[in-house]
């Protein structure tokens, strides 16, 4: 009985430990997205999606109405790298919840938006990710955007 409880013990955590890495594994996808976007990497960040990422953001328009906006990766990209060394920009990831469920996951982090290191909005991404031949990859990516209630 003691070698059953045993082993029974010792494969949950080889189960836990294995989940572990993997949520590693996909937390350094995201890490390496944004290393990518700051260094106004395209090639990198193609690496790190699929063909076919969706990209949304979810945010108030001019007359205060809260919309969805769907963006082009391509888009995304020229206006990345078309960005002078002069503007400085970084997203500071405020922290990681992973969900795993096989093939599938889901990566909430929340984030603050510095421009010519001033804060400027805030929000959460919100990333799903599925691994292909061993290698996570963002399908999907929505982010939420504010000014007010940022900083509590």
């Amino acid at each position: 009985m003691k070698k059953i409880s045993f082993l029974l013990l010792f494969l949950f955590f080889l189960n836990m430990n294995a989940q572990d890495l993997e949520k590693e594994k996909i937390k350094q996808t995201v890490l390496d997205f944004f290393e990518a976007f700051h260094a106004q990497d395209s090639i990198k960040m193609k690496r790190l999606v699929t063909l076919d990422v969706i990209l949304q953001t979810i945010g108030k328009n001019r007359e205060g109405e809260t919309r969805i906006k769907t963006e082009n990766f391509k888009e995304l990209i020229t206006s990345i790298v078309s960005i002078p060394d002069s503007i400085l920009f970084k997203e500071k990831l405020l922290s990681f919840e992973i969900k795993v469920d096989g093939a599938m996951a889901n990566v909430w982090v929340p984030y603050e938006f510095w421009f010519q290191n001033k804060f400027h909005h805030c929000g959460v991404n919100s990333f799903q990710l599925y691994k292909e031949e061993e290698q996570w990859k963002i399908i999907y990516l929505i982010d939420t955007r504010r000014i007010k209630g940022c900083r509590e």
